[in-house]
Formats: C-alpha cells, structure tokens, sequence
C-alpha cells in the first residue's frame, strides 16, 4: 500500500517574499577559498571562494559536525539555479552573514544533480514543514543529520534572523531541537512508504480507464499540458497519453497531445534561434521560459517529438527533433561521447550584471537593425508586439500559428518562408553569440547520459539518420568503460576524467533502459546482456526484500538517516517505474519469471496511486497498459534482420519488444529459428509465436495494434 504521511512540527517559521529585482554582483577577488576548492561539480566550484566556510557532504564533514558539536546547516542547488545565484549574491557573500553562519554551524554545500539522494531527504523535511518545496534549498540539521528546520529562498534579513534563532535554540533549548529532530526525521522515514501488497495483481481496462477520467480536469486543452502556471513540459506524461490516444483510439486525447506538443513547440520555451527546450514556462502559455536549459529535458523532449512523428508524420515534430539535437551537439556534447548537464539560466547584460535571459531576449532595435528589410515579416511571425513582450521593452521569440497558416494570411510561399526562417536563424545565432554566454555546467552524469542515448536511438528508430546511432554509440561505449566501477557497478558524476560518487537507482535503471533500447536498434546482443549484468548488480545492492522495490540508494551508501525508495514519475520518471519497466521486458528476454513477477509486484505496490494520480504516474502507466490486450515479442532473424527491423519500426507499436539477430542466439525466444539463407520475423506473445513470416507487411497484419 502506498503512504503519505503529513507531519506538523511546531517550528520556527518565517514568512517572506522573493524578490524579483536583479541585484549586482559583488566583486569577489579570491579573498576567500573553503573546502569546496577540491570539488569537480562547477556547482560547488561556484560557492569555493565564498566567505562561508563551505564543506563538501561527505563522511569527514559529518564527522566533523559531532566533533565539534555545530548543527550542519545544508544548503542545495544547481549550477543553472537562478534563485540560488541571488540567495549567494545577497548572503553567501556577504562577510557579516558568513560570520554568522561560520561561528555556529558546520555550512555543507551540495549539488543536487550529483547527491540526488541528500536533496531527496532534506527536501522531504522541508516539505513537510512549510507544504512545498525548491532551489535552493536550505536545512538545519543536528550533527547528526537528522533535520529540524529548513526552507527555500531567503532574503538576507530573514536568513540572518532564522539563523540566530536557530543557534540560540540549540545552544539554550538543545531538548527542543532534539524533539523537534526526532518528529520530523520519523515524517521523513514514512513519506512516500510503500508496503508490499498482498492482494491480487488485477490491471484491467477500467483502472486505466479511471486513471485517465481522474486526470483529465488537470489538463489544458486550449493551450497543453497541465492548467496553469508555471509549465513544465513533462515530457513522459505526454508520451502515456500518446500511447494511449493510439491504442484507444482517441481523437480527443489525441487532439490534446498534438495540441501540447504544438504550443510547447510554437512557444518561447523552445529555443526558436539555437534550438533546444528551457526547462519551463513561467506563465501559462509556454511564452516566458525559466531560461535555464538541461539536458534531461531535452533528452526526453527528443524520444517525445520522435514518436509522436512516427503517429502523426507532422513536419514540425521532425523540425523539433533535429534541431534539439543540433543544440545538444553545440553546446552540451564533449567528443568523448560525453554529454554535460546544463546551461545556466543566467548570463551578464551590458551593464555587467548577471540576469536571467539576458542572453536570450530581444530590443525592438537590436531586431530592426540586424533583420532590417526583414523585419516586419520577422514581427509578425515571432510576434515582436503585446503577445511577444518579456519585460523592460524586450521581447522572446514566440510562434502563435502554423507556417501554413502564415502564408496564407502573408501572402508569402510556404518554401520562401523556410527559406527566410533559416535565414533569420543564422543572423540572430551570429549576433547573439557576440553577448556573454550563459555558463556551462560541463559535469557528465550518468542517468542524465542514459536519457539522451536514449533520445538518439528513438531518433534514429525514427529517421534513420546514422549520424544519430553513430552519437549513440559513442555515448554507450563512454557509459561502458568510464562510469563502471571495477565491481561492474556504476558512478553517478565525470568530470576532468574522475568519478567519485556512487550511483543511484535512478542512474542504473536509466542505463538498462537505454542499452535495451539500443540492442532493439542494433541486435548487439552484448547491449541486452550489459543491461540484465546491471539489474542482477541492482538487486544485490538496491532492493528490498520486504516491499519488493528497490531504494534509491545502495547498501554501500553510508551518512543519510535514512532509505528513501522513489516512486512518484516527475519530469524524470522515478527510478522505480523505469526499473518496472526494464524487469517486464528483461523477463521475455530472458524467459526469466523472477523479473517478471517482480515488475508486477511493484506496479501493484502502487495502483492505487497510479490510478488516482495519473499525471504523476504515466510511467507506471505505461507498464500497466503492457497488462491489458497483446504485447508482442517480434522476433527477426537473419541475414537481413536490420532492413527488416528498420521496416517495423516505421510503424508506432507501443506494445512490442523487438528481439533479433543476424547469426545464430542462444536466447530463448531466438534458439532454433535461424537461417543463414532466409530472414523470417516472428510475432509471438509469452513466447507463442505465430506462423512465420518472411515480409514486414505481413507481420504488421498479424500484430493487432489496438486493446
């Protein structure tokens, strides 16, 4: 059974309002260096030459919180974090603050794209203390890791004030911090608990049903994605319901993922001059973006845009795709097959002050001046009026018809206006390059890697461009020889050709899935056995005996109060579902009934949820849909199996895994079917296969694509 449980610890609390104006940065000339000088992750790198005295979360800092007694005050970010660069400027250097926060507290700074698991946990207390939650985010805890109080953005005034009362309670009143520890570390052990449902595991066409019924008043259906403000693209919730749309035939739900992937590609989110997705909008339109842009989103946003191509054959999803990936090959790619993690949100304006969008947005003069005759037709095409305006006279670039409808209403030929698009697209790349470049956080993490292997090969599936599977190859060796432990485990970070953190959940199971996805594509067999090498490593070091789900940390991890197992799909789904999906297929790989009763088992632990909070399981869902009418095991084999496959994969078929070989295997589903004289595909469901069949048509007949 799935638990939340909401704890009310009467606390110190703070009320307060962000600000929104951009303060100047302060000169720093290196006066100061902390502990932070020795770290990799440009995050903490940032924070290096504050006048706090920043540590690095590891077990020496742990132990010195309990030497010397000091509670350790936790504050978490990420390199592209707006609000964390503002909290810094205004407190992180500020001597007086420093001085306060190096006096009585051991200050410990984390990036949250490297320690998942510590955001995990501090950011469960701070949500159970105030109701929501953020970056960066801030939490005072005892020496021994267990919170007592915590929140997100502080102005200067109100962090020095609830850092004074802090210390001043644990210095006179140390019984109250240890009860208040106490309360909230025991709220944070029972959020998100899962038990083992012993009931029988039914997944039938009204659960799914009812899923999508109680999902549906959250959804916009004049503008996409969910109603109101802000917008995050979630991308795997738009790929369940494409899913969905096709298999049920659903026009209207169809008409609702068309319309999201439109207006999130018509809108300012979208890079409409170097490509590439923000990581939200802040309003309710997909205009104004949270400038920050990361590569998971676009890893994700690629493997969407691929599919949804593949069901609708809409000229602007195939636009999408390349040019998401040109941008990652700009600017987030290394040629040793690596991908980096981000470009910051923020960048210096002309006046030297760092500003959020700064490198991104536009006068009504710049455009005139470098566009010039063009500029009218440029107007009205990016709207450079009242529905394009930003702030302070500029504009973002937002797209509000189809190019179909613009040359009707223009006059102008539909092919003279890609024409001029690419034009406008070289001119304003050209002249935005000349600003100062928003900052690159060049650390390479692994499950965010597996993500983008991933949108290359749906891409490749797609379009059979090689350049593609080539990207692909590269990233998948890179994963196989650089963040492998020697005990055939993973690391989570790479930067400056060193790993030092262990790996998650979330990084192995990202990884599986991506490596069984490139065998499908390829029929490297060595990539599906990589793949089942790394579950049997997750069950001997991340699962869970009793729930039957696996915790998000190894048993090698040591310094958290607790094991948090991660269950709700969010913008990246959770490890959970993703490790669900890979055991359903790795157990008609393999014929292995372990895996396969273990995926049912988790999807069960959490129906209930799945059915009543769909948006934030869509990645359960999808394993769910795999329940309800056929899936099918296509096997090819022989000499021809890749033309053959790249026929098949012309055709969306959600509920299908792809077997195959050009010689002879030894997997199940594959023993006794080779012949080096002719390739024959089977369609086979729990491992029963039909008459086989030599022509791709034929095949696809016999592959009922419906419930």
């Amino acid at each position: 059974m799935y638990k939340r449980l909401f704890l009310f610890v009467p606390l110190l609390t703070l009320l307060f309002s962000c600000k929104n104006t951009k303060e100047p940065d302060m000169e720093n000339h290196n006066q100061f260096t902390n502990a932070l000088i020795n770290e990799t992750s440009p995050y903490l790198l940032q924070h290096a030459h504050n006048p706090v005295n920043w540590y690095p979360w590891n077990d020496e800092t742990l132990e010195l919180a309990k030497k010397e007694n000091k509670l350790l005050l936790i504050s978490v970010g990420y390199a592209a974090c707006h609000w964390c660069h503002v909290m810094e400027r205004e407190s992180f250097e500020d001597s007086t603050v420093a001085a306060l926060m190096n006096e009585n507290f051991i200050n410990v700074k984390v990036d949250r794209e490297e320690r998942p698991d510590v955001d995990q946990i501090y950011m469960n207390a701070v949500q159970l203390l105030t109701g929501s939650g953020g970056w960066p985010l801030n939490c005072v805890a005892l020496p021994d890791g267990r919170p007592i109080w915590g929140g997100t953005y502080f102005p200067k005034e109100n962090w020095i004030n609830a850092l004074t009362q802090l210390a001043d309670l644990y210095k006179n009143e140390p019984e109250k911090a240890q009860d208040y520890a106490t309360k909230l570390t025991e709220g944070v052990k029972q959020t998100g608990l899962i038990e083992l449902n012993e009931e029988e595991a039914v997944f039938d066409k009204s659960g799914l049903d009812l899923a999508i019924e109680n999902w549906l008043p959250t959804m916009d259906q004049k503008n996409g994605g969910r109603k109101g403000a802000p917008k995050f693209p979630m991308p795997g919730n738009l790929s369940f319901l494409l899913r969905y749309a096709v298999q049920n035939n659903d026009q209207e739900m169809m008409n609702y993922v068309n319309t999201s992937l439109t207006q999130i590609a018509y809108g300012g989110i979208f890079d409409h001059v170097g490509g590439g997705f923000a990581r939200y909008s802040v309003d309710d339109h997909w205009h104004v973006p949270h400038f920050e842009k990361m590569l998971y989103d676009n890893a994700q946003m690629v493997s969407l845009y691929s599919n949804a191509y593949l069901v609708t054959k809409d000229a602007l999803y195939k636009e999408v795709v390349y040019r998401t990936i040109d941008f990652v090959e700009a600017e987030l790619y290394k040629d040793i097959g690596a991908f980096y993690s981000s470009l910051d949100a923020d960048s210096y304006n002309e006046e030297g002050e760092l500003e959020e969008g700064a490198f991104y947005v536009w006068t009504k003069n710049e455009l005139q001046t470098v566009l010039q005759d063009d500029f009218e037709l440029f107007s009205k095409y990016y709207n450079i009026n009242g529905y394009g305006k930003w702030e302070d006279d500029k504009y973002h670039l937002i797209r509000s018809i189809s190019n179909a409808q613009f040359s009707e209403e223009n006059d102008v030929d539909e092919a003279e206006i890609q024409l001029k698009l690419k034009k406008w697209q070289e001119i304003l790349s050209e002249e935005r390059n000349k600003r100062d470049r928003p900052r690159l956080d060049d650390k390479t993490l692994t499950s965010w890697n597996a993500l983008m292997l991933k949108g290359y090969i749906d891409a490749f599936r797609v379009f059979q461009e090689d350049r593609f599977l080539e990207v692909a190859l590269k990233n998948a060796r890179f994963l196989q020889t650089k963040m492998i432990k020697e005990d055939g485990g993973l690391y989570r970070n790479f930067k400056n050709d060193r790993s030092n953190i262990e790996a998650y959940l979330e990084d192995y199971a990202t990884v599986i899935d991506a490596y069984i996805s490139l065998y499908e594509v390829t029929l490297d067999e060595k990539w599906l056995q990589n793949a089942k090498q790394l579950t049997d490593y997750s069950f001997d070091h991340f699962y869970n005996e009793e729930s039957k789900m696996f915790f998000f940390t190894s048993d090698m991890e040591t310094g958290l109060i607790t094991r948090k197992v991660e269950t709700d799909d969010n913008v990246i789904p959770s490890s959970n579902s993703i490790m669900a999906n890979n055991l359903f297929k790795l157990g008609h790989y393999f014929a292995n009934k372990y895996y396969s009763e273990n995926a049912v088992t988790m999807l069960n632990n959490v129906k209930e949820m799945t059915i009543n909070y769909g948006a934030g399981a869509s990645n359960w869902l999808n394993l769910y849909s795999n329940f309800i009418g056929e899936y099918y095991e296509v096997a090819i084999v022989g000499p021809e199996a890749l033309d053959k496959l790249k026929a098949l994969n012309q055709v969306y078929i959600p509920n299908k895994m792809i077997i195959g070989s050009q010689v002879e295997s030894n997997l199940p589903l594959l023993e006794y079917k080779f012949n080096e004289n002719e390739t024959t595909i089977y369609v086979c469901i729990n491992g029963a296969c039909k008459l086989p069949v030599s022509e791709t048509e034929k095949a696809l007949e016999q592959i009922n694509r419906s419930f």
